[in-house]
């Protein structure tokens, strides 16, 4: 079930060349990383969460550490019958949720206990989080870390940038970086 008015919003990727514009006039260098940057555009990628029933309590909590709007939502029972029967306690759960977070897009679902559970506490895998502003990733730092586990605290990494990693409540793998380079 689209919601009215809500769209899609994609997450571009893209490998910007490190230019030296010291000797070049500010105007000019702008119009060269612009044009890099246009070249530089590649494939999209969008993070994708399973969950074992909670994903929209999940994503709720990730709304209001990172803002945005919901893009999508759709319940089980928004499904045309599949001859693959969701079980009545389950209709309600989520088969796909998408939310808009500036240009990307972090989507998930609840996996159908008839399809056996995910693994919350794999460590295979972590979500990169780029902040614009050391405020920035200070703020989404403390609002998606409440409840979990911290690993890693904010602070400044001996790579140069400032950085932290955690896992929230749900058992989900963050990590928050900011670099002001």
């Amino acid at each position: 079930m689209n919601q009215p008015g809500l769209r899609s919003v994609p997450i571009t990727l893209v490998a910007i060349p490190t230019l030296n514009c010291r000797n070049s006039h500010p105007p000019n260098c702008a119009k060269r990383v612009a044009l890099n940057f246009k070249k530089s555009i590649m494939a999209l990628i969008h993070p994708h969460i399973n969950f074992n029933g909670n994903a929209e309590e999940a994503f709720n909590f990730y709304k209001s550490a990172f803002g945005g709007e919901f893009t999508n939502v759709v319940r089980f029972k928004d499904l045309p019958d599949s001859g693959a029967p969701i079980a009545a306690h389950e209709a309600d759960k989520i088969m796909h949720i998408a939310l808009s977070i500036g240009p990307n897009l972090l989507m998930g679902n609840d996996v159908p206990e008839s399809m056996g559970k995910t693994n919350e506490r794999e460590h295979r895998s972590k979500i990169m989080i780029t902040a614009e502003s050391r405020e920035e990733a200070e703020r989404i730092y403390r609002g998606l870390s409440e409840g979990g586990v911290i690993e890693v605290p904010m602070d400044e990494s001996p790579w140069g940038s400032y950085f932290g990693m955690f896992r929230d409540k749900y058992g989900i793998e963050w990590m928050v970086n900011y670099s002001q380079s």
